[in-house]
């Protein structure tokens, strides 16, 4: 059979780069790595300089932050994952702060430039149609406005369906890469992060749309969902952790009220078994982050609830997700999109849980934020927020209110020191309400 596309070399393809470009990685484990090698070769040989590079978290490795690249490469990122974030926090590169599910805005509105989109794909099927695979986000975005599309013909790439899928006429160059995707393998959750799953567990009620990112908590949380019903599933993302629901039936989506019965997401990260599950599997829709991200269509599925963890709060109720002090360490990402989203829903829930201290003993209940700190969700937006020694719901209460309730979950040791910060903060009166249980 006559192949369906032209293949040159990743060398090749590169070459349409020009100093000055504003260049969009595909994200998270899909990303071309052969492309980013070539590409960072034309920047070691002199022959660029001044190009953007914008993404989401990408895996593996990121050479164009090195120094080496100081004024060939300016790395301006819409999420900061692990690979770049030393880099970011010593000016070497950089972050755009924007709501996950804005980021294709960004490019559909002119916001920011996509000169050449780097992206990697499924085989074409005997339609001419590949697929994106495990990572959707904003990269439609991107090759819509896009002067050229590069794509990695990969054949490790899952065939996922939905908006994921799209014809080998909308691209430009074709590189042939079979290099195997990046698998995450998630660390087993401590006794904190399951009690705090078990908390998170008895918040959600049967016939709840999901969202929840990935780490030890989340999966501490889908750990204990065993004996529920008709669980579905609207995320910006997900894991291995869904994947005994569904052989359970737990998970079946038939109570959304939007793309009943499919799992929805713009992108997924784990094991090969993930991958797996996606490929060709008419069950999973993988979709654009406007629309998997949209408050407005998020707050439409009925019971929906968002689980999000944190760096730190305070004790108004303002949430860090963000940054350590004035050190960005992740982003923004999609937290405010679903617990806005989720807050809005009829019958839902959005969750904030976290650890109360660090690894380190290290209280994340704070007076006040740490200096430079981003409020990522604001003491507007919170409502439940779960630490490993219980839940509370702080919406519609007052800030003395509130501060009482963070405080009853904060770690014992830290406890009286809260108090005597919040009594200093309020006077008096924050004794009344504490001892006439006002709330």
């Amino acid at each position: 059979m006559k192949k369906q596309y032209q293949v040159v070399t990743a060398e090749e393809a590169v070459r349409v780069i020009k100093s000055g470009d504003h260049v969009h990685i595909s994200s998270v484990s899909n990303v071309p790595q052969c492309l980013v090698k070539a590409l960072c070769d034309r920047g070691r040989a002199g022959e660029l300089k001044n190009v953007y590079i914008h993404h989401l978290h990408t895996e593996g490795a990121a050479p164009y932050v090195n120094p080496e690249f100081e004024g060939i490469f300016q790395h301006n990122a819409f999420f900061v994952g692990a690979n770049v974030r030393q880099s970011v926090q010593k000016g070497l590169a950089d972050y755009i702060p924007v709501f996950l599910g804005e980021t294709s805005r960004l490019y559909r509105e002119g916001y920011i430039k996509c000169n050449v989109a780097m992206i990697q794909v499924s085989p074409p099927d005997k339609f001419g149609y590949v697929s994106l695979g495990p990572s959707v986000d904003a990269t439609l975005a991107a090759m819509e406005c896009a002067e050229f599309t590069i794509a990695v013909v990969n054949r490790n790439v899952p065939r996922s369906m939905g908006d994921s899928l799209i014809h080998i006429s909308k691209i430009n160059y074709f590189v042939e890469d079979d290099t195997p995707l990046l698998s995450v393998e998630m660390p087993e959750p401590n006794e904190v992060e399951k009690t705090i799953g078990r908390y998170c567990a008895e918040l959600i009620e049967d016939g709840a749309c999901l969202q929840m990112g990935i780490g030890s908590i989340p999966n501490a949380i889908l750990s204990c969902l065993g004996n529920h019903k008709d669980l579905g599933i609207h995320t910006e993302m997900f894991s291995d952790g869904i994947l005994p629901l569904i052989k359970k039936g737990v998970i079946t989506g038939m109570r959304k009220k939007l793309d009943r019965g499919k799992i929805v997401s713009t992108f997924v990260m784990g094991s090969q078994k993930i991958y797996n599950f996606i490929d060709g599997n008419p069950l999973v829709a993988m979709k654009d982050v406007e629309y998997t991200n949209d408050p407005f269509i998020i707050a439409q599925q009925p019971r929906m609830t968002s689980i999000n963890s944190a760096i730190q709060i305070d004790l108004s109720g303002q949430v860090c997700a963000d940054s350590l002090g004035e050190r960005i360490y992740s982003g923004v990402g999609g937290q405010i999109d679903y617990v806005y989203g989720a807050s809005r829903s009829r019958g839902g829930k959005a969750i904030i849980a976290m650890p109360s201290t660090t690894r380190k003993g290290i209280n994340k209940i704070v007076p006040a934020l740490d200096l430079g700190s981003g409020a990522v969700t604001t003491r507007n937006h919170i409502h439940w927020f779960v630490t490993e020694y219980g839940a509370v719901n702080l919406y519609g209460r007052s800030l003395q209110e509130r501060a009482k309730l963070i405080i009853s979950v904060a770690h014992p040791q830290f406890q009286e020191g809260l108090e005597e910060a919040a009594f200093h903060r309020f006077g008096p009166h924050y004794h009344y309400i504490c001892s006439h249980n006002v709330f």
